[in-house]
């Protein structure tokens, strides 16, 4: 199977009055989910569960097997029985430490390429993929297809390994580029670097999370948490078919935009009413968690079982003023006699006793899981 040779960025040929009117339904629809996450008074907080979530299913776009549940259960400090699923959780737990490293990052300078193979080495830090060229771009060969299959038996074989550097310079200068609509130049952003596969490994997790670095840049959104890989996941077939289907004919990428700005419109409107939701819970057991513990330390605890919603009470601390872990057992058995708090796991020996905040999780999840 031959190579591919994409076109250099800018694509020639877009025609751009067809995508105005889901150009403007995708910029109000991210401007209210901005205005949503203007009014969040700690988004560090209160978000950190869906910046999880978009970890676990970009990951699983990918293949891996693990849940939100799972991945807070490994933190809390349940081992998987599967030594499979320990890896799909470190693949996961790498990419929300990479996607804090990028917003860490871009408070400083814009983002470039060096940024770009530091996210890469931490993506692939201490996991599958990690003997494959970690923080390099590519100097091999590489190929998609079903696993185990043969080049020649691939569905999309990325341009040779010497044009990789070549390639992702005109990338990144498309990237800075002023273009007539930023929304649009990101759809062609994310595609062109999936087509390029600038790495042997990782470079679908990266190419989304390049989407929120990018929104963030542009002003688009003032913090870069907006979590596209739910609708991707959803929709899997016809993202990664419309990527395979790209080439020099400017319609195919006609049609990519189109699916991208549909992606951006849907999803956002979902990120929005999620976060909306949260910020509701939040508010409401606030005002329940205070009533029943009349204790200074309600609102921080709560704080932190935002965060990690799946916990032991041996992990619960709040530096050096904290009560005694005699109080702190007290608060959250209040909260566990009252049902905010459920038990996943009763606790034996030395392991302690697991428990959850199952509105939050299922919130999270989009499903009743606990």
């Amino acid at each position: 199977m031959q190579t591919a040779v994409p076109e250099k960025l800018p694509i020639q040929g877009i025609n751009w009055e067809r995508h105005i009117p889901l150009i403007g339904k995708a910029n109000r629809s991210l401007a209210r989910y901005d205005g949503v996450l203007h009014g969040i008074p700690n988004p560090e907080v209160l978000l950190s569960p869906l910046r999880t979530q978009e970890a676990v299913l970009s990951s699983m776009i990918e293949g891996t097997q693990a849940t939100l549940g799972d991945v807070f259960k490994f933190e809390a400090g349940e081992e998987p029985e599967r030594e499979s699923r320990t890896r799909d959780i470190q693949e996961i737990l790498n990419y929300r430490k990479a996607l804090r490293e990028a917003e860490r990052a871009l408070k400083d300078k814009p983002f470039n390429l060096n940024l770009l193979l530091r996210l890469h080495a931490t993506l692939l830090d201490s996991v599958r993929g990690r003997d494959k060229a970690r923080g390099r771009f590519r100097t091999d060969q590489n190929w998609i297809g079903k696993p185990g299959s043969t080049i020649e038996a691939a569905d999309y074989v990325p341009p040779k390994p010497g044009l990789v550097v070549d390639y992702m310079d005109n990338w990144e200068k498309y990237y800075h580029a002023e273009r007539p609509d930023a929304l649009v130049q990101l759809a062609i952003v994310h595609a062109q670097f999936e087509i390029i596969h600038p790495f042997l490994d990782g470079n679908g997790r990266l190419g989304r999370m390049l989407i929120p670095l990018f929104l963030c840049e542009r002003r688009i959104l003032h913090r870069p948490m907006f979590y596209l890989s739910a609708y991707l996941e959803q929709h899997r077939d016809s993202y990664i078919g419309g990527l395979r289907e790209l080439s020099g004919d400017p319609t195919t990428w006609d049609h990519w935009i189109e699916f991208f700005l549909k992606a951006l419109h849907e999803q956002a409107e979902k990120n929005a009413e999620t976060a909306r939701k949260i910020i509701q819970l939040y508010s409401e057991l606030k005002e329940r968690v205070l009533h029943l513990t009349h204790s200074q330390f309600a609102v921080p605890l709560l704080d932190k079982i935002f965060k990690r919603p799946i916990f032991q009470t041996k992990d619960v601390s709040f530096g050096a003023n904290q009560p005694s872990r005699q109080a702190i057992q007290n608060l959250i058995r209040t909260l566990r006699d009252a049902n905010v708090l459920k038990i996943v796991r009763e606790g034996r020996g030395r392991r302690g006793q697991l428990l959850v905040l199952p509105e939050l999780m299922n919130l999270c999840e989009g499903r009743k899981v606990y």
